[in-house]
């Protein structure tokens, strides 16, 4: 029911906005609509640059300098035989550069008023920002769930060349109820992903992510979901409709799913026990020894395997490692894509150990399941780990719930031919001990072994 209405609508608004396309000359025509608060200081500018002139020729004694503006040039020698030219012709180019520069700064001022109405930053900034951002390299980050929106949210305030591949995998939550009850792609992963690309909209980012507490099938369900979920059922794939909700969120970058397959995971553990559904496999809390996903060979989607063989640096992680990061690499097309660039390439591994799935690994661990998954292919060649270790506190926290710092074993990673990069990439919420990875310092981190790595 509540999918249906959310279809409704958007079907409306899709008519209304085909009905409304403008032709180019209509777009022309809109610069001459009064109102705008443009034109007017664009004619004074245009004054001014008039008056300079003439002033100009006033200063240098070149009147009169067109016989077709007669009636300006017998005041232009009056001007001339009253104030000696020395002294009008400054004063001419004083108050035309005032004309310019006062036309131009209104001129300014009301184009900054329509492209940010809260004037918290000026058209330069944004000009230069925007410049500077495009200019960023093309970065390609590979994974799902809270760590990859972890990792996005801070990319974004250094290149919006950002291409985030999101596994669709999950099948709990919101997105699994979405997923059998309508047949879609479970959203959750790339509407957590959409909504750290988000361009400072604060407002439509919190409506992306509200979730329902009440209502009839609305319980539990985000904004986010149900609106990528109606969008896929207007627009034919999950593909069309975040590129329809990017343009809402104006985000930095693009988010593309893995594959457009319905792909359901599965895991073999040490016991012997054959585990699927991605929300089966944590509760499951066994060691897994094998995952892959049914149906075996997905076909990668384009737009996913072109930015990767585009990309001037590929990130993998951070995220649930059988859950989250492997298996956007279980589609054959993308692990082949990756082990074939010779760009940077970085795996951020987790801060602490994951019940159900990572219990006892260290960092070589992580590794060698990501290369076992991958065939035997290395898909990157560094690898970054939190420096300092938690607070006793937050140990304790964990422990309790049979979680541990990933242990950094050197030798066993050098063994296995990759660069360690170490730093303090950690927050520690002092309330709840929560460890997540601080946005920003892992961009940071991360950029600047980009630059040394292309040196």
């Amino acid at each position: 029911m509540s999918i249906s209405i959310f279809k409704q609508a958007l079907l409306v608004l899709s008519h209304e906005s085909r009905s409304r396309t403008p032709q180019r000359v209509n777009t022309w025509f809109k610069w001459l609509a009064p109102g705008l608060s443009v034109k007017r200081w664009l004619l004074l500018s245009a004054g001014g640059v008039l008056i300079t002139s003439l002033g100009l020729a006033i200063w240098t004694k070149l009147t009169p300098i067109n016989r077709l503006i007669q009636f300006l040039i017998d005041i232009l020698e009056k001007i001339t035989i009253i104030v000696p030219s020395y002294i009008s012709g400054p004063i001419v180019v004083i108050g035309g550069v005032l004309l310019i520069l006062w036309g131009h700064t209104r001129s300014l001022g009301a184009i900054t008023e329509v492209l940010n109405p809260a004037g918290d930053e000026e058209l330069i900034d944004m000009l230069l920002a925007h410049r500077r951002l495009n200019r960023g390299p093309k970065i390609v980050a590979i994974g799902g769930g809270t760590g990859l929106s972890t990792l996005l949210r801070g990319l974004k305030t250094y290149s919006a060349n950002i291409t985030a591949i999101v596994t669709v995998a999950d099948d709990g939550g919101s997105s699994g109820r979405l997923r059998r009850e309508n047949g879609v792609l479970p959203p959750g992963d790339i509407r957590n992903c959409l909504a750290a690309l988000a361009d400072e909209e604060k407002l439509l980012t919190e409506l992306f992510q509200y979730r329902f507490h009440a209502g009839d099938g609305l319980t539990g369900h985000s904004f986010g979901n149900l609106f990528l979920t109606a969008m896929s059922d207007i627009t034919g794939d999950l593909e069309r409709a975040i590129a329809a909700s990017s343009k809402v969120l104006a985000i930095r970058g693009r988010v593309l799913p893995a594959t457009l397959s319905d792909v359901r995971l599965w895991a073999e553990l040490s016991d012997g026990r054959r585990i699927e559904g991605e929300s089966n496999i944590t509760k499951a809390n066994g060691n897994i020894v094998k995952i892959g996903c049914i149906p075996e060979n997905s076909p990668a989607l384009p737009k996913a395997l072109q930015a990767i063989e585009e990309a001037d640096y590929i990130i993998v992680g951070p995220g649930s490692l059988y859950t989250s990061v492997i298996p956007n690499l279980l589609v054959p097309e993308i692990r082949e894509a990756i082990a074939k660039r010779e760009v940077p390439r970085i795996y951020v591994c987790n801060i602490m150990t994951q019940p159900g799935e990572t219990q006892g690994y260290t960092v070589s661990d992580h590794i060698r399941a990501i290369d076992n998954a991958c065939g035997g292919k290395q898909l990157f060649n560094a690898v970054l780990m939190q420096r300092k270790t938690p607070s006793a506190n937050a140990l304790t926290r964990y422990a309790l719930e049979n979680s541990h710092p990933v242990f950094l074993d050197r030798e066993a990673v050098v063994l296995l031919g990759r660069r360690i990069v170490l730093a303090n990439v950690m927050d520690e919420d002092k309330n709840t001990a929560l460890l997540r990875h601080n946005s920003q310092r892992l961009a940071r981190v991360l950029l600047r072994w980009y630059s040394r790595a292309q040196s």
